[in-house]
């Protein structure tokens, strides 16, 4: 089983391959322990997970780019590829490039889409004001949210920068109490209203199942 590095290292390095699987998984650092998780529980043991930085969805432009490069890369060492992004702000550009290369990709506009399900993410009519975070992101929250909108050095930017949104929704990978708390911490330092939701895997297990098979 792959040794995770902690999460300031996915957020700013990723994580190299390191198998011989005959598929490669290749996924934003910030999906790293849940993949990771379901290769353990289902003894997936013919995928092999590499991660991009996480913080590459600070600037979106960059992960069409990574992506490719990492396919390219990678191609001749794995019998299949299948790429564990959603669209997550390339306006498109992933879905194409990924065709275009002949890789398949996850479904889904964002990872709160699928973590929640696609489906049942769709029928929310209130999701425009919502803010998200996934285990992950309540972990790296000042990383990914307080000092990249400069909230550290400006607080006073906090209701310019959140105030067309009503709440912060804490999408659960894993039922943990600290992380609860800080959710909730999150959401006041935002002054958001906090909603909690158990998604567990979602879409995330049932992607990875079909690829599986």
């Amino acid at each position: 089983m792959t040794t995770l590095p902690d999460d300031t290292t996915l957020t700013e390095q990723g994580l190299a391959a390191s198998g011989t699987g005959k598929i490669l998984l290749i996924a934003c650092g910030a999906l790293a322990r849940e993949i990771l998780a379901l290769i353990k529980a289902n003894g997936w043991t013919h995928m092999t997970l590499t991660c991009l930085p996480a913080k590459y969805h600070l600037y979106p432009d960059k992960i069409t780019e990574a992506v490719t490069q990492a396919v390219k890369d990678h191609r001749d060492s794995y019998d299949r590829i299948f790429v564990v992004y959603a669209d997550c702000g390339t306006g498109g550009l992933l879905q194409a490039e990924c065709a275009r290369l002949g890789v398949e990709m996850i479904a889904g506009p964002h990872c709160y889409s699928f973590f929640e399900g696609n489906a049942a993410f769709a029928e929310h009519d209130d999701e425009i004001t919502a803010f998200y975070l996934t285990d992950f992101l309540v972990k790296q929250f000042d990383a990914f949210v307080w000092k990249p909108m400069g909230l550290d050095r400006h607080p006073q930017l906090r209701d310019m920068v959140f105030g067309n949104y009503t709440k912060l929704v804490y999408q659960a990978q894993t039922k943990d109490p600290a992380l609860e708390a800080k959710a909730k911490e999150c959401a006041d330092r935002l002054g958001l209203t906090y909603e909690y939701r158990f998604t567990g895997y979602g879409d995330l297990q049932t992607a990875l199942a079909t690829q599986a098979r």
